[in-house]
């Protein structure tokens, strides 16, 4: 992976919180940095985005990130530099997709603390990401962590997700998970948001 750091324009935690619509948009000189770290047009944008829990983000994004990007590229799809963000939103993967002209944005995003473990990983992808992308438009895989969703499965789950989105031109609540459930119970917990 080839990460770059890039700021939201919360310069803060405090302004984070307060004003939600700063940390959907990057700064501008983050997007110049975006802009020429990425050379070159890739299929998938892949963001780290910190959330609302920084040790998610700090505990599980790495080996899902790598073992998602490992997974795409054996589909021959292209994964660009990834953005590595501090007070980041969901809806950010917008402008970030945007920007290097990927078809598809997936984030992995730290869940918001309290709903059963205060590190628990989401991710996010929407297909054809630009500014002004609904959650209606999103995809969600939520519950990342090894006591809840593992690794394996989140990534067999998002790299369906991202390889149907581009296939079909969709995401959001036109792309529902349609594989077979085994006779173990569903590979993941799919939610859309």
């Amino acid at each position: 992976l080839d990460p770059v750091h890039v700021e939201t324009r919360a310069d803060s935690r405090v302004v984070y919180l307060q004003r939600p619509d700063f940390g959907r948009r990057l700064d501008e000189a983050s997007r110049e940095r975006l802009k020429n770290a990425s050379p070159t047009t890739p299929d998938i944008l892949l963001a780290i985005v910190d959330g609302l829990s920084a040790d998610a983000v700090h505990r599980h994004a790495v080996p899902v990130a790598a073992g998602l990007a490992k997974r795409l590229c054996e589909r021959g799809l292209t994964v660009g530099t990834v953005p590595v963000v501090r007070y980041g939103r969901v809806a950010l993967q917008d402008e970030l997709g945007e920007i290097v002209g990927a078809k598809v944005a997936v984030s992995l995003i730290g869940e918001r603390p309290g709903l059963g473990s205060p590190d628990s990983l989401g991710a996010y992808l929407v297909h054809g990401p630009r500014i002004g992308r609904t959650d209606a438009d999103r995809n969600c895989v939520s519950n990342i962590w090894p006591a809840g969703l593992p690794y394996d499965a989140a990534i067999d789950t998002l790299a369906w997700l991202v390889t149907e989105s581009i296939n079909r031109g969709v995401s959001g609540v036109t792309l529902k998970d349609d594989r077979r459930i085994g006779a173990s119970g569903p590979a993941a917990k799919l939610e859309n948001g």
